[in-house]
């Protein structure tokens, strides 16, 4: 995402929550960061006069809650958003950095190749059938989320998959994703198809994600 960024023009300025190897090789300045240390974040935004902010990566509600003593900064963000859940958390660092002027973008123009196109991917296509079976699993699969395990050892081999996001997905904090564990769950389960959303899910190491999909004769697709 940094690289894309670059490569788009922009100016990055990457701030790293733990280890993230290669991010330097596209950032003008690499920051590393501790969750509960707001206060310094925030200065360093200001200070470095960024204008637009791209998360990338998961925060887990656990690492907040498991983590040092938060400075007064964060403690500030979490007496605004109120009960310790994720979707009150995340409003509460929009708000602050509205209030700094500083925009929250959509992932998803920063995605390049990654993000699944529409199509078939993989050497086999599905069937007649199991399109029908794509494009049913599709209305469904945006209705309503689901574990993959779980969907898979209900229906049993010859199981078609479906990956979709909600329709009111919010693209600035988190991509649906995909990636080859997804693919060796699926292959193991006995499913023969695995249809993502196209221009909507994140495909994580899309050649893995091939191999093992060819290598079990199972189809690979992105669907609208």
């Amino acid at each position: 995402m940094a690289g894309e960024a670059r490569r788009q023009g922009w100016r990055v300025v990457a701030f790293t929550f733990g280890e993230v190897p290669g991010v330097s090789a596209h950032a003008e300045r690499t920051i590393p960061s501790r969750l509960n240390e707001a206060g310094v974040v925030l200065a360093a935004l200001e200070h470095e006069r960024v204008g637009a902010v791209l998360f990338s990566g998961k925060f887990w509600i656990q690492d907040f809650l498991r983590g040092n003593r938060p400075d007064t900064a964060l403690a500030e963000i979490a007496a605004e958003a109120g009960a310790m859940v994720d979707t009150n958390l995340v409003q509460a660092v929009v708000a602050t950095l509205g209030r700094m002027d500083i925009t929250l973008l959509d992932q998803r123009p920063f995605l390049g190749d990654w993000l699944g196109g529409n199509g078939c991917w993989s050497a086999r296509a599905p069937t007649d059938a199991e399109w029908a079976d794509v494009r049913r699993g599709l209305a469904v699969a945006r209705l309503v989320a689901d574990a993959i395990r779980r969907g898979i050892m209900g229906a049993g081999v010859g199981a078609v998959v479906v990956k979709a996001a909600a329709r009111d997905h919010d693209y600035r904090f988190d991509m649906p994703t995909i990636g080859p564990e997804t693919i060796e769950i699926a292959t193991a389960g006995g499913a023969t198809v695995v249809a993502v959303e196209a221009e909507r899910v994140l495909v994580l190491d899309k050649e893995a994600c091939l191999r093992i999909a060819n290598g079990a004769g199972m189809a690979l697709v992105g669907v609208e």
